[in-house]
């Protein structure tokens, strides 16, 4: 889905981007808090010398998560540097903006999956030239103990925030997310998949439309699988199960992410 023509079909709204991915940042550690009745959220505003900065949330030994981030950033910068644009020449001489919410949830309950999921947004421009523009995002679901059912409604979740724009989405989505969080070395995948696409820039109204329902989506059938299981007891075997299968997610961010 990656295009190489400039954007033509609407001018993007950069700060109702940001505004959302704000909103979204604040809704989905509302939502997680109601499962963490002692723990909140405690935040820490960044700046970029460069340009730009961000507000990082973090939540370390609570009851339910053992530690979480939902973090976003809205980083810019006058020019692209050489390896952005070695694949991408229409972006050289262009300023650029970058904005997104991206989070990791890991549980103390082996019986509650972790989750990643991240939306962003990017821009490019030029004086008196089109815009460069693309969304890209998703999120994937890691089971210690996996439920079926969990995992059937995950996806559930995901194909219908898909299928209100196009069918053909969940599919390509699906196998995306599949093969990369993929862990080559092992020959196994991190989790149960989800959904992840980017340079998604086909019409600004309906990719930032699909993006907010990604974002939504995850807000809603996470905080409702660590419900379903926060309760359930556990073995120190358990445990320790759980720690090596987050070993293999730490591997695949050193060595493949």
């Amino acid at each position: 889905i990656m295009s190489t023509t400039l954007n033509t079909v609407h001018h993007p709204n950069k700060n109702a981007v940001k505004k959302y991915l704000l909103s979204l940042q604040d809704s989905i550690c509302k939502g997680l808090e109601t499962v963490e009745p002692n723990k909140k959220f405690v935040e820490d505003s960044w700046v970029r010398a460069e340009g730009g900065g961000g507000r990082s949330r973090v939540l370390v030994d609570g009851d339910i998560i053992e530690k979480g981030g939902v973090n976003f950033s809205h980083v810019y910068g006058s020019k692209m540097p050489a390896s952005a644009t070695a694949h991408r020449p229409e972006l050289v001489g262009r300023s650029f903006e970058a904005m997104g919410v991206s989070l990791v949830i890991h549980p103390n309950n082996p019986y509650v999956p972790t989750s990643h999921m991240n939306v962003r947004f990017f821009i490019a421009e030029k004086e008196g030239e089109e815009p460069v523009w693309w969304f890209g995002g998703g999120y994937d679901l890691t089971p210690f103990y996996g439920e079926k059912s969990d995992c059937i409604h995950w996806h559930q979740t995901a194909k219908a925030a898909c299928d209100n724009f196009d069918i053909n989405f969940y599919p390509r989505f699906k196998k995306w997310c599949d093969e990369y969080f993929f862990l080559p070395h092992r020959n196994e995948p991190r989790g149960v998949g989800g959904i992840f696409y980017d340079y998604l820039d086909a019409d600004w109204d309906a990719d930032f439309a699909f993006t907010q329902d990604v974002g939504r989506a995850f807000r809603d059938i996470y905080p409702e699988l660590v419900k379903r299981h926060y309760n359930k007891s556990w073995t120190d075997d358990e445990r320790r199960a759980q720690l090596i299968k987050r070993g293999r997610y730490v591997e695949f961010n050193l060595l493949h992410d």
